[in-house]
């Protein structure tokens, strides 16, 4: 057993636990980013390398398919609008229910959670009879996929937000007031900067989730004009289709790496610049206190 552990005791086969999940998780990912640069068309074995399926064929890659690169911009602008109409009214309703100080505060933070932990194919088939049976001006397909993913996340966004909330506290919007700040100039200038870590975290998960979104989507669309990369990859990868497929899931895997990497970046720069100010101003809460 003292292969296992290490100088301070601790076990080491809980890493090596960890890294076999991770591995085992990944593994089904990298084999079909790497059937994506086959240069056959078999999905089931590897060949050699290519960039056919990305823009070598002249018919059937994702550069020169319409109907794939149409499901990528669907997915793209459906995930966009999402983040930009979601995150700033979830943010709002955050600081809102934050400062909500009455009976039915609790009950609105319990029905916050509904659409979390609610079944996604239960939202999704609820969200069809609301468009079909209730809004029956708002138009299936691309406006109903969009309302619906707004709906969805919105969730997410107000629970992340109001977690940071909770950690920030409010002595820095009464320090901003003692100094002589207006109420809507503290939140614009003090209580939004400190909140920017968790407005980007929500500006990704709200981009993963509606990127990703399969069951509101489909339940939602009305024709092929309406796919987004997961409807495409769900609908062609029964019958007889090319690793264009995984070329195209390839690509959105690599966008999403890409705006998390960038997050990232972002949250650890904004994490700095947000101790430095927070220092500030809790020596300004002191001093007005």
């Amino acid at each position: 057993m003292r292969l296992f552990r290490n100088a301070q005791g601790k076990a080491r086969w809980l890493l090596v636990i960890t890294w076999l999940y991770v591995l085992w998780s990944l593994a089904p990912v990298l084999l079909a980013v790497r059937i994506s640069f086959n240069a056959g068309k078999s999905r089931s074995s590897f060949q050699p390398l290519s960039w056919k399926w990305y823009w070598g064929d002249p018919d059937r890659s994702v550069l020169h398919d319409p109907a794939l690169q149409h499901a990528m911009v669907n997915s793209l602008k459906l995930a966009a609008l999402t983040m930009l109409v979601t995150v700033p009214l979830g943010t709002a309703m955050a600081i809102g229910l934050h400062r909500w100080r009455g009976k039915m505060s609790t009950a609105s933070n319990t029905l916050m959670l509904f659409p979390i932990i609610t079944p996604e194919v239960v939202f999704g088939v609820a969200l069809f009879m609301v468009f079909t049976q209730v809004y029956t001006n708002v138009p299936m397909g691309f406006p109903a996929q969009l309302l619906g993913h707004i709906t969805f996340t919105m969730s997410f966004v107000v629970v992340i937000i109001r977690g940071r909330l909770t950690a920030i506290g409010g002595q820095y919007e009464e320090a901003a007031r003692d100094l002589g700040a207006t109420r809507t100039q503290a939140v614009r200038l003090v209580l939004i900067p400190l909140l920017g870590p968790a407005i980007f975290a929500s500006l990704m998960v709200v981009f993963a989730t509606s990127i990703d979104d399969f069951v509101i989507s489909s339940w939602l669309a009305t024709s092929a004009a309406d796919e987004t990369v997961p409807i495409k990859i769900y609908s062609a990868a029964k019958a007889t289709s090319t690793p264009a497929l995984n070329a195209l899931a390839t690509l959105m895997l690599l966008f999403t790496l890409v705006a998390v990497g960038l997050a990232g970046l972002a949250l650890r720069a904004m994490n700095r610049r947000g101790g430095e100010e927070g220092g500030a101003a809790g020596g300004l809460a002191g001093l007005s206190g």
